[in-house]
């Protein structure tokens, strides 16, 4: 028992010396009450979806491997009318789940519930305008997204409030950044991505001018809107992808997987799947990956996915990771 209690603390370690992965992206449905127009996944096509069953084998066998952290989003995750057991059954395993929504679904009994888990949340809001909301978004949610966040008021755990900058909201997301703040929200802002692998859909009202959306990142900064910690450092890349400027190595493949609803595993959702869980182990999938593309994407710097660069990232500069850790204690007690 001691051997197997030890073996499992030290097992992430081991991965972060070996390259293996510690974090998952998981799309556990592609069912969503949105349309936004920078998501291109294979959205409400009938996908066949793991069971709860299928799930808790999947990850715990994942937790074994090494895995620890889990990235639940869909699709809308909150759609799936059984997710609050399987992120009771995450919880169970070990693992440490952070659950992705668009917030439309989000209820005090919902709330209540989680809140009693080990669960991060982060619900994504681009804008605080309806009529931007319904552009970048394509549904007039904005109202219910509030509700949701004012739900989560007293939600005791880590949350986020991510913004996705593009074009049509590029002039107000210094007003997002204040208004996550001011919720008790520790903000996420990211650039709006297109024709990256399978990752991105190209759409022309969201496409900005890189050097005007470089300036947005940049006065984030020079305000000190953004805590210090990995998330300040993640709007520095940002203002360097922006401008061509080379990134750290992407974490992809190595520290980070990406695994859809039916099980199948990729290096990240910009590649395509190469194996599925319930037929193969974690290891024969990964001898499957093409590592000089992942390689040569990295390179390349095509994308700015913080999924596939937190890990690395954290590993490479410790400081980031106790400064992030410093922001959400204060971003708790400010709430």
């Amino acid at each position: 028992m001691l051997f197997t209690t030890l073996n499992r603390a030290l097992k992430p370690i081991g991965n972060l010396q070996a390259g293996r992965p510690v974090l998952a992206t998981f799309q556990i449905n592609l069912r969503c009450n949105s349309a936004c127009g920078y998501c291109d996944l294979p959205l409400n096509v009938g996908r066949y979806e793991m069971s709860r069953e299928e799930i808790r084998e999947v990850f715990s066998r994942l937790y074994r491997d090494g895995a620890r952290f889990v990235l639940v989003q869909g699709g809308e995750p909150l759609l799936r009318r059984d997710l609050p057991e399987i992120l009771e059954d995450l919880s169970a395993i070990g693992l440490h789940p952070t659950l992705i929504t668009n917030g439309t679904k989000v209820t005090p009994q919902l709330v209540q519930r989680l809140s009693r888990l080990p669960l991060a949340i982060s619900v994504s809001l681009d804008t605080l305008d309806r009529v931007k909301y319904r552009q970048i978004r394509g549904a007039d949610q904005l109202g219910q997204v509030l509700e949701g966040i004012a739900f989560l008021k007293n939600y005791p755990h880590p949350k986020f409030l991510t913004c996705i900058v593009s074009e049509i909201n590029r002039a107000e997301v210094p007003a997002v950044v204040r208004f996550a703040r001011a919720q008790g929200f520790l903000p996420v802002v990211g650039a709006y991505h297109w024709n990256v692998g399978t990752y991105g859909k190209p759409d022309e009202l969201l496409m900005y001018d890189r050097a005007s959306t470089a300036a947005v990142f940049s006065g984030l900064l020079d305000d000190e809107l953004i805590p210090p910690g990995y998330l300040r450092r993640f709007v520095e890349d940002n203002v360097s992808w922006l401008r061509g400027q080379k990134l750290e190595p992407c974490d992809a493949g190595r520290y980070s997987i990406a695994i859809d609803t039916s099980g199948n595993v990729s290096p990240c959702l910009a590649f395509p799947s190469v194996g599925n869980l319930l037929e193969s182990s974690l290891s024969e999938i990964l001898g499957r990956f093409d590592r000089d593309a992942i390689e040569i994407c990295s390179d390349n710097s095509s994308c700015n996915r913080l999924d596939g660069r937190v890990v690395g990232t954290i590993v490479r500069h410790p400081i980031v990771a106790l400064r992030t850790a410093r922001s959400f204690t204060s971003q708790g007690t400010s709430s």
